[in-house]
C-alpha cells in the first residue's frame, strides 16, 4: 500500500508560511522600514515574537521539523494571531490535541438567529453542548409544547431523557416515541461524553452528569460503556393533542466551535404529516398540557 501524498500547501510548514506572509508587521506592533519587500512577517520577526530560534522556524517551514511541542505551537499561534479554528488546525497539523475551552456557551450568534428566523414553519430549537435548551421558535412550541413554563435550569433534553425523579417532562408536553429509543438513549449519552472532552472544566456539564449518574440507572449503565459519538438524527412521532400523531425526521446540526446543536424537525413533503406539522404551528401550543 503506497503512501498517500499530502495536498500541496496544506502541511504544517506551508501553513506557518501562509500565516506568516499574511500578517503585516504593523499588526504585530513592529516598525515598518521604508522599502521593505516582505508584506508579512520575516522569519526572524516571527521567531522573536514566538520565542524560538530562526533556524527552528526555517526547519518547520521546510518540513525538516514536524513535531513541535505544545508550548511552541501555542507561542506560534499567539505570534501569528490565529483565530480559534486556525489555532486548533495548527495543533492538529503538529499532531497535538487542540486546547479545550473552559465553559459551554449558550450564546446564539446574531447571524444564526437570522437564519433560524427564516425557516418559517419548520420546528427548530437550539441546545448548548450539554443539551440545555437555549432557543426555540413558534413551530417548536406548537409541535411539542411551550418550554417557557418550565424553569430554565430544567429545560434540558438529557434531564428529560433520563429523569432522576417522578417529576414532569419539561421539553415535550405530550408523548413522543422514536423508531429506536435504545439507540437514541445511547447517542445522547455518548454525545455528552464527547462534550466532556471538549469542555472538561464546565461545571454545569459536570453537575448534570454527576446527577444523572447518581439518579438514573439507565444513564449510569450507558455512561459506563464509555462510547463517544455525536447525536445527529432521529425519527419521531409526536402524539399531538390537537392534530393527532405527527411523524417527523429530527436532524441535529452543529454550529462549530461552541458546539451549539440546532435541532430541526421536518415531515415528508406533501404528506399528511407535513400538513399536521404546519397546522400545529398555526394552532400554537394547546392551553392544556400532558406529561
Amino acid at each position: 500500500m503506497g503512501i498517500i501524498p499530502t495536498t500541496p500547501g496544506t502541511g504544517l510548514g506551508a501553513m506557518i508560511r501562509t500565516w506568516r506572509d499574511r500578517l503585516p508587521p504593523s499588526a504585530a506592533g513592529l516598525p515598518v522600514a521604508r522599502g521593505r519587500r516582505a508584506a508579512g512577517l520575516r522569519r526572524e520577526e516571527l521567531a522573536d515574537l514566538a520565542g524560538v530560534s530562526v533556524d527552528y522556524i526555517v526547519r518547520l517551514e521546510q518540513g525538516r521539523a514536524t513535531t513541535p511541542s505544545a508550548s511552541v505551537v501555542a507561542s506560534l499561534a499567539r505570534a501569528l494571531q490565529l483565530s480559534t479554528a486556525e489555532r486548533d488546525h495548527l495543533y492538529r497539523l503538529a499532531r497535538l490535541a487542540p486546547p479545550v475551552d473552559g465553559a459551554i456557551s449558550d450564546h446564539l450568534p446574531p447571524g444564526v438567529r437570522r437564519v433560524l428566523a427564516r425557516l418559517g414553519d419548520v420546528a427548530v430549537a437550539v441546545f448548548a453542548a450539554d443539551w440545555q435548551l437555549v432557543w426555540w421558535n413558534h413551530g417548536w412550541a406548537g409541535l411539542l409544547g411551550d418550554p417557557s413554563a418550565s424553569p430554565p435550569r430544567l429545560r434540558n433534553f438529557a434531564r428529560d431523557r433520563f429523569p432522576v425523579d417522578a417529576g414532569p417532562v419539561h421539553l415535550a408536553r405530550w408523548p413522543v416515541t422514536e423508531a429506536d429509543r435504545a439507540a437514541t438513549d445511547a447517542a445522547v449519552v455518548s454525545d455528552l461524553r464527547r462534550a466532556t472532552g471538549r469542555f472538561p472544566q464546565d461545571s454545569r456539564l459536570a453537575t448534570l452528569i454527576r446527577e444523572l449518574n447518581a439518579g438514573n440507572e439507565r444513564f449510569a449503565e450507558l455512561w459506563t460503556a464509555g462510547e463517544v459519538a455525536a447525536h445527529r438524527e432521529d425519527h419521531k412521532t409526536i402524539d399531538h393533542p390537537s392534530v393527532g400523531p405527527v411523524t417527523v425526521d429530527c436532524d441535529v446540526l452543529t454550529d462549530g466551535d461552541s458546539e451549539l446543536k440546532i435541532v430541526i424537525m421536518t415531515a415528508v413533503p406533501g404528506s399528511e404529516d407535513e400538513t399536521k406539522l404546519r397546522l400545529s404551528t398555526v394552532i400554537g401550543p394547546p392551553a392544556t398540557t400532558h406529561n
